[in-house]
């Protein structure tokens, strides 16, 4: 599989520092990471781009929405910004009302990583410091991009010094009509019977809720827009769907589909994690995007696998601690494919 590597300047934070952009690909999958945040810039199949994502690093940093990036120390939301550990209390940055959201007020997205290019894949590190953001022990963090002939794989690895809490997640924005349409047109299915519902400020009740007769129940393919603006509480309060899913079973497994008729692009994703944020890019607003698009409202779908939010609150929630020596592990990955003029009508006739 041959892969070409692009390695250059891709612009200046306001620090100074200098940000790279590597770009691995072959011949229908391409990856670009940058080093502001480790954010995927782009990411095309046979030539359609799969992502939202910007040309200036300007973009980036003005906008807080995390396109591609890879959020932590703590990815979603920390209830209250504050968490006890081994009997000692932690106070955290609020960024998000009362409480902390994807790691505080600069977050893993805000930072630069050191990449490099290694044997066709992407290698994205960051040393959090102890006490960064209030949370303890210096915590290192390895992202590696791999780059298959149908998709990416993210595989996330991180060793403190301390005893610590950690959730890490990447935060791209897919559109597989190349950023044509409302995502609300995409189909999704997901393999998750329950899912958490959110009280204000999109903080967990604690409870695991059936999705069984509610506008949350995706086991068959359905399209997204379909019961999003339905009367439903839990709805009303995200303005669409900003929830955590409980992904059936355990170990290494299949969790979603995503599908746009637009382009009869597929997306199979995969995971180890327990849970994933179905964000349906309800808080992005007008503005102009890499190559000339312009996004709208709910232009972007989030697919973020993850442990729980808020889960160093809600002891019945899957544990975030790690202890201090062990290592933290995880995959994902999002694999694409064009489906047949059958399939379509197949996916069509489901909604």
């Amino acid at each position: 599989m041959a892969k070409e590597k692009t390695y250059r300047t891709f612009w200046k934070i306001k620090s100074g520092a200098e940000i790279y952009k590597l770009t691995v690909s072959n011949a229908d999958v391409s990856l670009s990471v940058i080093e502001y945040g480790a954010s995927i810039q782009s990411l095309t199949f046979r030539g359609k781009e799969m992502v939202l994502g910007y040309d200036k690093l300007e973009d980036y940093e003005k906008y807080t929405d995390c396109f591609g990036a890879i959020v932590g120390r703590y990815a979603n939301r920390i209830e209250n910004g504050s968490f006890s550990l081994g009997g000692k209390n932690y106070n955290l940055y609020k960024n998000d009302g009362n409480n902390t959201l994807h790691g505080g007020k600069i977050g893993y997205h805000r930072v630069k990583w050191t990449g490099r290019e290694e044997d066709g894949k992407i290698v994205m590190q960051y040393l959090s410091k102890d006490g960064e953001e209030g949370f303890p022990g210096d915590l290192s963090v390895t992202v590696v991009y791999h780059l298959y002939d149908d998709g990416i794989g993210i595989e996330y690895t991180a060793k403190c010094d301390k005893d610590t809490v950690v959730n890490l997640s990447n935060h791209a924005y897919f559109n597989l009509s190349g950023g044509k349409d409302s995502i609300e047109r995409h189909y999704l299915t997901l393999d998750a019977n329950k899912f958490t519902p959110v009280k204000e400020g999109l903080i967990p009740t604690g409870e695991l809720r059936s999705v069984d007769g509610t506008p949350f129940d995706f086991g068959n393919p359905k399209l997204i827009g379909r019961d999003i603006n339905s009367d439903d509480e839990q709805l009303k309060i995200a303005g669409g769907y900003d929830h955590n899913f409980v992904i059936n079973g355990r170990g290494f497994r299949r969790f979603a589909e995503v599908y746009s008729d637009i382009t009869n692009i597929s997306m199979d994703c995969y995971t180890d994690m327990p849970g994933v944020q179905v964000y349906s890019g309800n808080f992005l607003n007008d503005r102009k995007i890499k190559g000339g698009g312009e996004i709208r409202k709910r232009y972007g779908l989030c697919l973020e696998t993850q442990y729980f939010p808020n889960s160093v609150n809600i002891p019945s929630f899957p544990s975030t601690v790690l202890k201090a020596g062990e290592s933290y592990k995880s995959r994902t990955e999002y694999r694409f494919k064009y489906i047949s003029n059958q399939l379509k009508e197949e996916k069509k006739c489901s909604r």
